[in-house]
C-alpha cells in the first residue's frame, strides 16, 4: 500500500523547509518513509498516516504547573513583551501555543488553527479529544488557542503554555492533552508556587507531571522550577520552603533531576536586607540562564529527539509490534480450532442422537431406508457434499469472526504498554482476513524483506547520530589541529 497523496505532499513540504534548517534529517525523512512503507504493509499505518506526521518536527517547549505559579509571567519575561495574561487567579484555561510572527501585531487564533494544520503538534488532536471525552473533538477551541508575536526568542520553535492542574472541569481530556505535548516536547518546563510548596497545594502537579515522569527514557528533558521565590525573603529562613519543596518531589520518587528555584526580576518584591537580596538575585540570575539556556539549545534536542523517534518506532515494530501480532494470532488460531471442536462436535452429537431415536442403526449397522437409494443417486451425493462443504465453511468462518471480535475487545485491556492499541487492533484485524490460513502465524508483512528494512532502518539512526556529533563534538581534537594548521598556512 502507497501513501495518500497528502502524506506525499507533507513529506516532500516538510524535506524542503528542512533543506535549509538542517540537511541531516532530510535523510531522516527519507528513513521515516522506508519505516512508513513496512507499516504499510503490516496493516499498522492506515495508507493517509504517516511514522513522521506522529512527532513534532519544530523545536517544542511546553511549560506546565499549577495555577498562579507564574508561568505566564515566566513566558512574557522571555518573550520580551506581554503576550499572556497573568494574575492569581486562572486567567486562561486552554492550552496556548505560541509561534513566530514576521507581523508586528500578535494575534490570537482559535483552537482549528492547529487542529487543521499538520505543521503544528495539535494537528487532527480533536479525533484524539473525541477518544477520551466523546464530542470534545468538536469543541477544540475551548482546548486550544495558537497566539503569535514578533520575538526572536520564537523564532525557529514553538512554545506551550497550559492549563494549570489544580482545578480542571475537563480533565480527562486536558490529561490526554499534557501527555501528547509531553510526548512531544524537546524541554518540559514543570513550575511550582513557592507560596504554597507543600505536597496538599500540588498534588495533581505532583501525580501528572512527577511520578508519572520519572521513569521516562527522556527524563532529562524535564525541568523543575520553584517560581516566585522571593515571596520567602522574609521567612526566618527561606532554606526551608526549597527544602519542604524537595521533599514533596522526593516523595513521589523524584531523587535526581534539574531543580530551580527563580522570580521574575520585572516584578520582584522589595527585599530590604542587601545581603539577602544579593543571594536571591545570584542564585535567581544562575537558574534563570541556565534555563534560558536550555531553551535556545532546543533546536539541537529536536534533531536527537526525531532520530530518536525514528529509532523507537523501528524497535518498536521488532520488538514489540510483531510478537505481539505472532500471540494474537496464535491465540486466534487456538480460539478457532477450539470453538470449531465444540460446534462440529455439537452438530455430529445432534445428528448421532436423531439417527438413534430415528431407529437408523441395527447394532453398529448404519441401515437407514433412505440410504440405498442415496447410494444409486450421483447427483444426490454431489450435492450433499457440497452442502456438507459449504455448511463446514459457515461454521468455520463464523467461528473466526467471533474469536476474532473478542480478541479485538481484550487488547484494550492486554495490550503492551507503550505499544499504540488501534495501531495492534488494525495489523491484528488485517492478519485474520477470510484469505489468511489460521495455521500462518507469521504476521503479514513481516517477511525477509521488511525485517532487513527495519534492521537498516535502525543502523541509519546510529549514523545520524553520530553526524549530529560530529557538528558539536571532536573527541580527538583532529578538526582543532586541523583548523589551526590551516590558519597558520593562510
Amino acid at each position: 500500500m502507497r501513501a495518500g497523496s497528502n502524506i506525499r505532499k507533507r513529506l516532500n513540504h516538510l524535506e524542503k523547509h528542512l533543506k535549509e534548517e538542517n540537511p541531516v534529517l532530510v535523510s531522516v525523512v527519507d528513513s521515516f518513509r522506508r519505516l512508513d512503507k513496512t507499516g504499510y504493509a503490516m496493516g499498522l499505518l492506515d495508507k493517509n498516516e504517516s511514522f513522521a506526521t506522529q512527532i513534532s518536527w519544530w523545536p517544542l517547549i511546553s511549560v506546565l504547573g499549577t495555577f498562579s505559579a507564574g508561568k505566564s509571567t515566566f513566558i512574557n519575561h522571555y518573550l520580551g513583551g506581554k503576550l499572556q495574561e497573568t494574575g492569581n487567579q486562572a486567567v486562561d484555561d486552554k492550552f496556548t501555543v505560541v509561534c513566530y510572527s514576521r507581523e508586528q501585531e500578535s494575534r490570537v487564533l482559535p483552537g482549528i488553527a492547529l487542529d487543521a494544520d499538520p505543521r503544528f503538534p495539535f494537528y487532527q488532536i480533536s479525533e484524539e479529544l473525541d477518544k477520551v471525552a466523546p464530542g470534545e473533538g468538536g469543541r477544540v477551541d475551548a482546548y486550544l488557542q495558537l497566539k503569535t508575536i514578533h520575538s526572536e526568542q520564537m523564532r525557529g520553535r514553538i512554545l506551550i503554555d497550559s492549563p494549570g492542574f489544580d482545578a480542571d472541569a475537563q480533565r480527562s481530556a486536558t490529561l490526554r492533552l499534557t501527555r501528547h505535548i509531553v510526548d512531544l516536547s524537546d524541554l518540559v518546563l514543570v513550575f511550582f508556587d513557592a507560596r504554597h510548596p507543600e505536597p496538599g497545594a500540588m498534588v495533581d502537579t505532583l501525580t501528572h507531571l512527577v511520578k508519572e515522569t520519572i521513569s521516562r527514557a527522556d527524563s532529562n528533558k524535564f525541568l523543575y522550577v520553584l517560581n516566585q521565590i522571593d515571596t520567602t525573603a522574609r521567612e526566618d529562613n527561606p532554606e526551608d520552603v526549597y527544602g519542604a519543596w524537595q521533599r514533596a518531589l522526593a516523595q513521589e520518587g523524584l531523587t535526581a533531576g534539574r531543580f530551580y528555584s527563580i522570580y521574575n526580576p520585572d516584578i520582584a518584591l522589595q527585599i530590604d536586607d542587601e545581603a539577602l537580596k544579593q543571594r536571591f538575585e545570584s542564585k535567581r540570575d544562575v537558574d534563570l540562564a541556565e534555563i534560558h539556556k536550555r531553551m535556545e539549545n532546543v533546536s539541537i534536542d529536536r534533531a536527537y529527539r526525531i532520530i530518536g523517534a525514528l529509532e523507537k518506532n523501528a524497535l518498536d515494530i521488532q520488538d514489540s509490534y510483531a510478537p505481539q501480532l505472532v500471540e494474537l494470532i496464535k491465540r486466534w488460531t487456538k480460539g478457532v480450532l477450539r470453538l470449531d471442536v465444540i460446534v462440529y462436535g455439537t452438530i455430529l452429537a445432534a445428528l448421532l442422537g436423531y439417527s438413534i431415536w430415528a431407529g437408523y442403526w441395527q447394532g453398529m449397522n448404519f441401515t437407514p431406508s433412505w440410504l440405498q437409494a442415496f447410494m444409486e443417486n450421483t447427483r444426490l451425493q454431489v450435492f450433499t457434499l457440497i452442502g456438507a462443504i459449504a455448511g463446514f465453511l459457515l461454521v468455520h468462518f463464523i467461528s473466526r469472526k467471533i474469536v476474532r471480535k473478542k480478541i479485538l475487545a481484550s487488547i484494550k485491556e492486554e495490550f503492551e504498554p507503550g505499544l499504540d492499541q488501534d495501531r495492534l487492533s488494525r495489523a491484528f484485524f488485517k492478519n485474520t482476513r477470510f484469505w489468511r490460513s489460521i495455521f500462518n502465524t507469521k504476521p503479514v508483512g513481516w517477511g525477509r524483506f521488511n525485517r532487513s528494512r527495519i534492521r537498516k532502518i535502525m543502523e541509519s539512526a546510529d549514523q545520524y547520530v553520530q553526524k549530529l556529533n560530529d557538528r558539536f563534538t571532536d573527541p580527538s581534537g583532529s578538526n582543532s589541529v586541523n583548523a589551526a594548521s590551516d590558519e597558520k598556512i593562510s
